[in-house]
């Protein structure tokens, strides 16, 4: 299991011309890698975390994922290819208000066409234990901490057993203690399963926690 960015950019048009936000941007990670992404605001990091997550397309270079091109495919594929080998982690938890914590890990297994329904609430309640909220898989959102939600958020981005783990700022909007806690799960459970794990971060201290670390500047990576 591997990805591979090679010589990435993106520039968006304006009134004036082009907005460059990524410049020839490359990287490696193989399976059981975790990189951490630091840099202002601006300097091109989410929208590289997008691109790789097949969220957004690049203006020029590749990603290659376990040696498939995403972008080769048509739409429907990609999306199932998004759906079963990409999980996501974003700042704000994006978990429905109306549906409990169960009923939102689950989300992404309700278009895939491998598994069935009492394998997948198998999944999603041992994931739950796994981030500490079993006692709370009938509660929504709005009944949540914020570390819980985010904790919800991650047993969701986990249900399908991405290849590839990615995540948008994940501790920006908690508290020190919560953000810690985070912190350490996603360690933990990057450490237990393999996958490749991807952060973007402002907190030094939660880089602090990966091995690999980079700094985005004016669109470019660089090694930390």
């Amino acid at each position: 299991m591997s990805l591979t960015v090679d010589n990435l950019s993106k520039q968006y048009p304006t009134r004036s011309g082009s907005l460059s936000v990524l410049s020839n941007v490359s990287l490696s990670l193989e399976a059981g890698q975790a990189l951490a992404v630091m840099g202002p605001s601006g300097s091109g990091k989410s929208t590289l975390l997008q691109i790789i997550g097949t969220l957004d397309s690049p203006s020029s270079g590749s990603v290659s994922l376990d040696g498939v091109s995403p972008f080769a495919l048509a739409e429907p594929a990609l999306a199932a290819f998004r759906n079963q080998h990409i999980g996501f982690v974003f700042q704000d938890h994006h978990l429905l208000p109306q549906c409990n914590v169960l009923e939102n890990v689950l989300i992404p297994t309700l278009v895939a066409e491998d598994g069935d329904r009492a394998t997948f609430e198998k999944e999603a309640r041992r994931l739950l234990d796994r981030v500490g909220l079993s006692a709370r898989l009938d509660h929504r959102p709005a009944e949540l901490s914020g570390g819980e939600r985010q904790r919800a958020a991650i047993a969701r981005a986990l249900i399908r057993k991405p290849k590839l783990l990615l995540a948008d700022e994940p501790t920006g909007n908690l508290d020190r203690s919560s953000a810690q806690g985070i912190g350490e799960l996603l360690s933990e459970l990057h450490r237990q399963d393999g996958t490749i794990l991807m952060v973007v971060t402002h907190s030094a201290e939660l880089a602090a926690r990966f091995p690999l670390r980079a700094e985005m500047c004016d669109g470019r990576l660089e090694p930390r």
